[in-house]
């Protein structure tokens, strides 16, 4: 097949343009099914902050009374400021909400709720390995999350933002999971 656009009289043939504005179209659909969209992190972020209302923190994971509950982001931060605006408006059992950013992973025992970025499954096994014996939800929305020892992860399906739960690796960090989160989770991973 000859790629090199035929030209008439120096202007490109009507097939060559139809086919590459085909190949455009095509790059632009592709695009657009890979990059998530603002409203999935949306609903994400409101599922962060109502697991924080279902999940049960021992109480010396927290410094006292008035510390914060904190909700932290490691990796590449797809909320935007969606995150930090519920933050700002909610409390869970009388506690403020703090969302942060982390740089490093060993600020992460530091978290009551970490968000783990797909651009960090690469490195699950020591984030996981990191965080044992630490208070400390992990959540994330990469495939295999739950199965390689994370907590809550994400899934869309039809198009719908869906989660599943692995009780056991809650339970071994010392967290108590409501019986309402279990019974909407898609699946619950023993």
């Amino acid at each position: 097949m000859n790629l090199t656009p035929a030209k008439a009289g120096g202007v490109l043939s009507p097939k060559w343009i139809l086919w590459l504005l085909g190949i455009v179209s095509l790059s632009f659909i592709s695009a657009r099914a890979q990059t998530p969209t603002a409203g999935e992190y949306q609903v994400k972020a409101a599922f962060l902050y109502n697991f924080a209302r279902f999940i049960e923190w021992p109480p010396s994971s927290f410094a006292d009374a008035s510390a914060p509950l904190r909700i932290c982001i490691l990796g590449q931060d797809p909320f935007g400021q969606e995150l930090r605006d519920i933050a700002n408006e909610k409390t869970v059992n009388g506690r403020k909400l703090q969302v942060t950013q982390l740089a490093d992973l060993r600020m992460a025992r530091t978290c009551h709720i970490l968000f783990i970025a797909s651009s960090e499954k690469a490195q699950l096994k020591q984030t996981f390995e990191g965080l044992q014996g630490a208070y400390v939800l992990t959540v994330g929305d990469s495939k295999g999350f739950v199965e390689k020892g994370g907590m809550i992860n994400f899934v869309l399906e039809n198009d719908r933002v869906r989660f599943e739960v692995n009780h056991r690796a809650a339970e071994q960090a010392g967290l108590k999971v409501s019986s309402k989160l279990l019974n909407i989770a898609k699946s619950v991973t023993e």
